[in-house]
Formats: C-alpha cells, sequence, structure tokens
C-alpha cells in the first residue's frame, strides 16, 4: 500500500505533475498533444479521461491493498501469531488503517459530490467504500456513500489508527512508516475538511504539543525539497512518501522491484536551462521533458512584479571559444537582472518563490557536470514564448542533472503531512471558533519562519490581522493571509486544489488565472460541476449500483 502511492496512476508519474499542477493551475501547460491532460488544465473534465480513470483505479488499488493486508493480519493472528508479536500486528495494522483512510481521504476530495460546509452537504453523494475484499461479483458492486458517512469511515480509521501505534517509533530503514502522530495530524485535517472545529482543535493542539515535531529552519527548508538525503524525514515532517532513486530500468516504467521504489514525475515538470549551443533555443536545453512551467500568475502572487525580460548581448562573451552555457552570446536584460537580485535580497518577493520555482538566467542548474543557467520553459511554442515568463519548477526537481542520466528515476521524498499544514489548519479551526489571536499567531509563526526569524516571537514581516494585505493582489488571496499562506506554504504540494473546493473559490481562481495554454484560451470552470471530477466511464459502466449517480454536470 505504501509501495502503491508511487505507481504510475498515482504519484509515480501523475498525481502531482499533471492532476494537482494542471487543476489548480500551479502548472500551465506547454505540451498540447495529450487532450485528457488539456482537459485538466481547462477545468473541464470528460468521463472517459484517462488520467482521471487512472487516478480512480490507482486509489481503489491502494484500498484493495489496505484490506487484503487486514484480512490477511486476522488470519496471522489466528492461526500462526505467536503472543510476542502482538504489538508489531497492531502497529501494521496501525499502518493499514492509516493508509485506507489516506486513501479514501483522496478518493473523496476528487471525487466526491460536495464538501461539507456550514452543516450542509453531507447528505450528497461520497465514493463507494469497500471495507474487504470483494468474495463475490455482487460484492464488487458497492453504491455511492454519503458524504457524511465517507467522512465518518475516514475519520473512525484514523481513530484506530492512533490508537493501534500509540508508542510505535520507527528508526533505521523503518523511518518512513506511519505513526500516531501521522493519524492525529491527518484527523485534524479530516475534521477541519468537514468543519468539526471543536474536534479540530483539540486533535491539531495535540499533534502540536506533543509529537516533537517543529518547523525546521528556513536554512534547511529551502533545501528539503530536492533529494538531499539529510533532509528527508526530518524535524517537521509527520508522515512523507519515501523516494528512492534506483538505477535499473527507466523509474516507475521499469522491472520490478525498483518500479515500486521511486517515482518518474520529473520527466514532466523539468527545469529547462541553456543550450549546449549557449542559447535558451539550442540543443539539450531541458532536463527532462519540460512540459510544464509555473504559471505567470503564480508568480505575482509571490509578489514577484517585473516584467519579462528581454535577452541582451552579453558584454562578457568570447567570441574566440565556441558558444556554450558558461560563454554565452547573449544575457538577460541588466536592469531585470539587477532588480530580481534586489528582490530576493530585500525580500520583497516572499523568499518561498524561489524554494518553489527557477527564475530564467538568475538560477543554475547542472547538467553533465555543467552549471548552466536556467532558461524560459523550451516547449513553450516559439509563436507565444515572449508572453511568457516561463519559470522551471524546483520543487520535488532534479537539478543536478538530466533526470534521464538518472534513468528517470526522481530522488526526492514526498511530504505528505507536515507540521506547517497542521499549524494553518489549527490557525483556521481556531479562526472559525473566534480564537482570532491564536489564529492569527499561528498563521505568523509559519511565515516567520519563511523569512528566516524565530518562529516564536514577533517580528516585522507579521500580519496585524486576520485581513491583512498579502503578497497577492487578486481577490481571493490580497486580504487573507491563511488562504495566502497555505497557497505559498504547501505551492505545488497537493493541497491547494483541495483548498479551493472546500473553500469554494474556483470561480475566483478560474478568472485570475485566465489564459492558459496550450491552446491559450479560458478555464471552462463551472461552479455545478468542476469542484468534483466525474466517476469514470468504465466504474460506471461496470458497476450497476452507479446508475444515474454520476457527479452534476457530466
Amino acid at each position: 500500500a505504501y509501495g502503491n502511492y508511487r505507481s504510475t496512476e498515482l504519484a509515480g508519474f501523475q498525481l502531482y505533475c499533471k492532476v494537482f499542477a494542471c487543476s489548480s493551475h500551479a502548472a500551465d501547460l506547454a505540451y498540447g498533444g495529450d487532450a485528457g491532460w488539456t482537459e485538466l488544465a481547462f477545468n473541464k473534465i470528460s468521463v472517459s479521461n484517462g488520467n482521471v480513470t487512472e487516478l480512480w483505479r490507482g486509489l481503489y488499488v491502494g484500498v484493495k491493498q489496505t484490506n487484503a493486508f487486514l484480512e490477511r493480519a486476522s488470519f496471522y493472528e489466528s492461526n500462526f501469531m505467536a503472543p510476542s508479536e502482538q504489538q508489531m500486528v497492531n502497529y501494521m495494522r496501525g499502518e493499514a488503517y492509516f493508509l485506507r483512510a489516506y486513501y479514501y481521504f483522496l478518493l473523496e476530495n476528487f471525487f466526491g459530490e460536495s464538501y461539507i460546509i456550514n452543516g450542509t452537504g453531507g447528505d450528497k453523494m461520497g465514493v463507494p467504500v469497500y471495507t474487504e475484499i470483494p468474495k463475490t461479483l455482487a460484492e464488487t458492486q458497492q453504491p455511492r456513500k454519503t458524504v457524511r458517512e465517507v467522512w465518518d469511515f475516514i475519520i473512525n480509521d484514523l481513530k484506530q489508527s492512533a490508537s493501534l501505534l500509540n508508542g510505535a517509533v520507527w528508526s533505521g530503514s523503518n523511518k518512513g512508516r506511519a505513526n500516531a502522530w501521522s493519524a492525529k495530524a491527518l484527523l485534524g485535517k479530516a475534521y477541519v475538511f468537514t468543519q468539526d472545529w471543536t474536534n479540530a482543535k483539540t486533535t491539531l493542539l495535540d499533534v502540536i504539543n506533543n509529537s516533537g515535531k517543529s518547523l525546521m529552519p528556513f536554512a534547511k527548508y529551502r533545501d528539503a525539497f530536492n533529494g538531499n538525503p539529510a533532509n528527508e524525514f526530518n524535524e517537521e515532517s509527520l508522515f512523507e512518501i519515501n523516494v528512492d532513486r534506483v538505477a535499473a530500468g527507466y523509474g516507475v516504467f521499469g522491472d520490478f522491484p525498483n518500479k515500486n521504489l521511486t517515482t518518474t514525475q520529473g520527466v514532466i515538470w523539468a527545469p529547462s536551462c541553456v543550450g549546449t549551443g549557449g542559447t535558451e533555443d539550442g540543443g539539450d536545453n531541458t532536463l527532462g521533458y519540460s512540459n510544464e512551467f509555473v504559471h505567470d500568475k503564480n508568480l505575482l502572487r509571490f509578489g514577484f512584479n517585473l516584467p519579462i525580460y528581454t535577452l541582451v548581448p552579453n558584454p562578457n562573451y568570447n567570441p574566440a571559444l565556441p558558444a556554450s552555457p558558461t560563454n554565452t552570446p547573449q544575457v538577460m536584460d541588466p536592469v531585470t537582472m539587477a532588480a530580481s537580485k534586489a528582490m530576493r535580497a530585500n525580500k520583497t518577493v516572499d523568499p518561498r518563490l524561489f524554494v518553489n520555482a527557477l527564475q530564467p538566467w538568475v538560477d543554475t542548474v547542472k547538467m553533465g557536470g555543467v552549471l548552466r543557467p536556467v532558461a524560459k520553459c523550451s516547449n513553450i511554442g516559439t509563436g507565444i514564448r515572449q508572453f511568457s515568463q516561463g519559470w522551471s519548477f524546483k520543487k520535488f526537481q532534479t537539478i543536478d542533472d538530466n533526470v534521464h542520466a538518472y534513468n528517470a528515476a526522481d530522488a526526492s521524498n514526498l511530504y505528505i503531512l507536515r507540521l506547517a499544514d497542521v499549524y494553518l489548519l489549527y490557525a483556521e479551526a481556531c479562526m472559525n471558533s473566534g480564537e482570532n489571536a491564536n489564529a492569527l499567531e499561528y498563521i505568523n509563526k509559519v511565515k516567520r519562519r519563511a523569512y528566516d526569524y524565530p518562529v516564536n516571537a514577533a517580528s516585522p514581516v507579521d500580519y496585524a490581522s486576520l485581513t491583512a494585505p498579502t503578497k497577492a493582489t487578486d481577490a481571493n488571496l490580497a486580504n487573507n493571509p491563511l488562504r495566502y499562506e497555505r497557497f505559498t506554504e504547501l505551492f505545488a504540494e497537493g493541497h491547494w486544489w483541495f483548498d479551493v473546493g472546500r473553500w469554494r473559490i474556483g470561480t475566483g481562481e478560474a478568472a485570475y488565472f485566465n489564459v492558459l495554454l496550450p491552446t491559450g484560451g479560458s478555464s471552462q470552470w463551472a461552479e455545478n460541476r468542476s469542484y468534483s471530477f466525474p466517476i469514470p466511464f468504465s466504474e460506471m459502466s461496470t458497476n450497476a449500483q452507479l446508475a444515474g449517480k454520476q457527479n452534476p454536470g457530466y
């Protein structure tokens, strides 16, 4: 069940870089050759969308695997288990309940008809729930539970998980396994997502006060998403999926067992760089496929508001030597370069932008041992490239060589739950319980770390109120520090799409991002449809219990 999360249907190839990044517009799509992928980017998904069908299948495979383990654990306990093994069997049961709850958490957030908002929505259609491996064809035909029933099931699994995992401490090669604090953190998140503010506060404060976790310092944070083993399973991480850079095969498309140990998303949103001929357009100018780049409107939200750069003759170019990444005929215009460096030094741009993204000509990556300037995304069409900033993704990326030099195997662990997320969830629960001062303090703790101030003391960058100005200027984020901090702190980590859905701010997001590649059109957002993905046609066609139960608008 752990390994399944790294399958091609999920985080192994498309969950973050395609499903999350395109749906939430973290990414703009430079590749137009996949109609299903384009549907995600434009928020108008067909019932036969291949990415969504694979998402559904991959998540239910995870459910199947946890159910299989729980059945086998009971069989082993009844027939073979020694008394000395009882605790370990219970720990493993706790892990299975946690993983099953997490798979259903994703299923419900993607495919449930509605969230529970202001006490309503619980009677809408949730997803089918399987609690054991079907033994007959009839048992495969499960109806959609209500939204409330699915969330109750998730919450109950997490309570069981936390109880069974109480006392479990993993180390060495086991340190990536879930523990009681993983379960409690996700439980607190489930309470926030169902607006049970009282239980959310109690559960999340328990994690904050008793888990032993703390926000990592910024010096570690800025380097915590790019495969540095020293930063894995750190003081902030409550649960992360381990990703090993294995050599054999072709990433997740290779042979077992390696395909279950790594991910290959890095080929999709890989950075672009100056090519071997010293230009943005020359050959060998990408660390992967570079099918996506950071949507320009995201840069504005972080406070980067400079115009698109131009290239000018390089005063240091040596024509006696071949043009190369270290001897480029052109460079970024000096005005933009100076302003960009000043923004970083003075922190007039949110420092987290540079944790998440790579700026052309200012940042560098390595390929073949040579340090190269980052370039504008190489796959943006030549006729429209001048209209985009074209920044590359940095978070979760291979930046020390072409990812194909590692046989398309990524190296960056994927954070599922970390303390910054818990702080912001706790702040949200406090804010909705009239505890505004407490809410503001936990929002400011997250911001302080981002600006490299001590987390627990007032700082010059603190928000003065829950409606204080942020770096963003759009209606959704401009005067909403909670939303802004969740957007910037957790950017590209797979959280924002669900926040958009539960806060019902999709219309504003669609209007803000406006122009989307690969076609240059606008989002096809519809309030009655777009917050939920369609139940795949293949599932509707084979499960008679779903007849007439498709999500609205499909």
